[in-house]
């Protein structure tokens, strides 16, 4: 006789997603920077370092609150990402926001952008061979 195969306890957790910043870390860490690494190069404005087991914690469990901006310059100089970054994924793991502005261009650009969001691939790369063959037929005809 052969006992029945247990069910798998439908109260135990599933395993959660890491968020934006802890995901950030994560992927420096696996790109061969170690948490003692970050922690000797994360330095915020005023001179002051996060010590390897806040990097570490971030990753493995991290806190409810979001890092300080002194915090995220730290991080941002650990992990050798920029600022802006940083502060994007604290915002996108802390209040569910995620950045869509595209800094530097003007409003006819992210218009232009916002009308391609959501299209298909195929679409888009329709839309890419277009542009980049009226760049060419421009730069051909002298203009």
């Amino acid at each position: 006789m052969t006992a029945a195969a247990t069910a798998p306890d439908q109260g135990a957790a599933g395993t959660t997603p890491i968020g934006a910043l802890s995901r950030l870390v994560q992927e420096a860490n696996d790109s061969g920077i170690t948490y003692q690494e970050m922690a000797d190069r994360g330095v915020d404005p005023g001179g002051k370092r996060l010590p390897k087991q806040w990097y570490q914690k971030l990753v493995k469990t991290p806190p409810v609150n979001p890092p300080s901006p002194d915090q995220m310059h730290a991080i941002a100089s650990a992990t050798r990402k920029p600022f802006r970054r940083i502060q994007e994924a604290a915002a996108e793991q802390w209040l569910l926001y995620e950045a869509t502005e595209l800094a530097g261009y003007d409003e006819e650009v992210r218009i232009i952008v916002g009308h391609l969001a959501g299209k298909s691939k195929a679409e888009l790369m329709r839309w890419r061979y277009m542009i980049e063959a009226e760049e060419r037929a421009k730069r051909e005809a002298g203009e």
